[in-house]
């Protein structure tokens, strides 16, 4: 049995889209601004592990595939407890850039299940991820910047 999951998003970040893309681009770096990415381990040049747990009392642990990582388009396939893809198209927007974020995923088994009845909870939850990345975003990059 699989669930599909459509999560879309848009928001503006005040730095350039290369460096916007540098941090995205930096998998190892997100458990220092993303709360929600708990761990991170490179499995090699374009693939990277990744556990993420938001509010809900429950970890996702994912394989990213890098798809591209040269703006406008960041996008990773992911794999294992979800299946399918996370894309941000940057697109600047007078001196900053604005992240126009697109996630399609399937999911199967207990989670699919579950979804059912609990559909709602688990795009809340979602947002509440993502909320923790447009906060940690913003500032690793304004950090970044200020640190040249």
């Amino acid at each position: 049995m699989l669930r599909s999951f459509t999560f879309t998003d848009s928001w503006a970040v005040a730095a350039p889209p290369a460096a916007v893309a540098e941090v995205l681009t930096d998998l190892e770096s997100y458990p220092r601004w993303w709360p929600q990415v708990r761990a991170v381990a490179r499995l090699g040049p374009d693939t990277a592990w990744v556990c993420c747990r938001s509010t809900l009392p429950y970890t996702l642990d994912l394989v990213l595939d890098a798809v591209s990582r040269t703006p406008p388009v960041v996008e990773v396939a992911v794999s294992g407890d979800l299946d399918g893809f996370a894309r941000f198209t940057l697109v600047p927007a007078g001196e900053g850039t604005r992240l126009d974020f697109r996630q399609e995923v399937s999911v199967r088994g207990a989670l699919a299940l579950a979804s059912y009845v609990v559909r709602p909870v688990l795009v809340w939850n979602h947002a509440r991820m993502m909320a923790g990345c447009r906060a940690g975003l913003a500032g690793e990059v304004g950090g970044r910047q200020a640190a040249r």
